[in-house]
């Protein structure tokens, strides 16, 4: 099977193990209504959060956004947050239209039932609606699936001989002051997805029981001196301070790449507790920009927008139909990781992450006990 037809494959089969079933096949229209564009471009702002420039090619969808909309000014907050952090955000500046008050945030799937449940977001359906796939939207348009990947490891390869293989190796004495996550794991999705992907590893089913076990195996990390409570990111990889991290497939990738190997990086999906994530996007309630908001929305969602965040490794959520369209450039295709490494992909429900979440909140302090920052 020559290299087009493998990759092909792989990208086919991947999308498969989602069960992401598209309603229409039809193209998204590519251009933002006229009387959307004057609206937004007389707000003349829009105010992201937790938008870091190496998460899922943001740097170059925000670049997009900016070249094609100049009227506009993208004020950035705090790119490091995480999802609770962008949710207090909207709590906090729900009476101020200044420059701390964001108007879109970027959310873990698990966050977004009770943030729309708490009246902290509106409605807005892109004129993509239809190609994004029913189980990763709000029906009523409060929020919408984005993109997707899996938990892996990224690792120092000059720092460590051999990469772990799956979630029960990080215990082995050779990987003493070595483990960390992306965020501390009471308030960061990342953090919280990792310990279902840790307890699923462990036979428990996800949902409160995988968070259990989660918490179980980074108390043994954290006992055996295994765990570093720092933010793991490509710099603190590099620098040795966190030789391995556990991280969503798309960041480490890009991470690797941006390292361009001083030093060496591994990226492993480990082999057993696969689970994939999904992330929405949503309009503060308390948007300033309102107007802006929505033209932000329409660009992610439109083809521009999309294959921005497959050249960050993610998989967007129009995929399945751009893939059918067309839409996708082949050298990008040639990119996607072997099919292989996703065949065990978990998508956890709604109810799920929820219990997930709860479940590692709550225990955290009380079973690990290590305050990551």
């Amino acid at each position: 099977m020559n290299r087009f037809v493998s990759r092909r494959a792989a990208s086919r089969a991947f999308v498969s193990t989602l069960a992401l079933v598209t309603a229409l096949p039809g193209l998204a229209r590519a251009e933002a209504p006229q009387n959307l564009l004057d609206a937004a471009t007389k707000e003349g702002m829009l105010t992201v959060i937790a938008l870091p420039h190496d998460w899922c090619n943001y740097g170059e969808v925000i670049a997009g956004f900016k070249a094609k909309y100049p009227g506009i000014e993208v004020n950035e907050l705090n790119p490091d947050a995480g999802t609770a952090d962008e949710l207090e955000a909207i709590r906090a500046n729900k009476g101020n239209t200044g420059s701390q008050a964001p108007d879109v945030v970027d959310l873990g799937l698990a966050f977004a039932p009770a943030a729309a449940e708490e009246g902290l977001l509106q409605p807005h359906k892109v004129a993509a609606w239809d190609e994004i796939p029913a189980n990763i939207k709000d029906e009523k348009g409060y929020w919408y699936g984005d993109y997707y990947g899996v938990m892996a490891f990224g690792v120092n390869k000059d720092l460590l001989e051999t990469a772990p293989a799956d979630w029960a190796d990080l215990v082995k004495p050779e990987y003493s002051g070595a483990v960390a996550l992306t965020g501390d794991p009471r308030s960061s999705a990342q953090a919280i997805l990792a310990l279902m992907s840790a307890g699923i590893s462990r036979g428990a089913k996800p949902g409160a029981e995988s968070g259990g076990k989660g918490l179980e195996l980074f108390a043994e990390l954290n006992k055996a001196g295994n765990f570093v409570p720092v933010l793991g990111k490509a710099g603190t990889i590099a620098q040795g301070q966190t030789p391995i991290v556990a991280a969503w497939d798309y960041n480490l990738l890009a991470w690797r790449d941006g390292l361009k190997g001083n030093p060496p990086m591994d990226v492993v999906v480990p082999q057993s507790g696969v689970v994939a994530g999904v992330y929405v996007q949503a309009i503060s309630a308390y948007a300033p920009h309102p107007n802006a908001a929505k033209l932000w929305m329409e660009y992610l969602y439109s083809d521009e927008g999309q294959t921005g965040w497959l050249k960050g490794y993610c998989h967007p959520a129009r995929f399945n139909a751009m893939l059918k369209a067309g839409k996708f450039p082949q050298e990008l295709l040639d990119k996607l990781p072997p099919a292989e490494a996703y065949e065990k992909a978990i998508f956890p429900t709604v109810d799920e992450l929820s219990a997930n979440k709860t479940a590692v909140v709550e225990g955290w302090d009380k079973v690990v006990g290590a305050n990551v920052k």
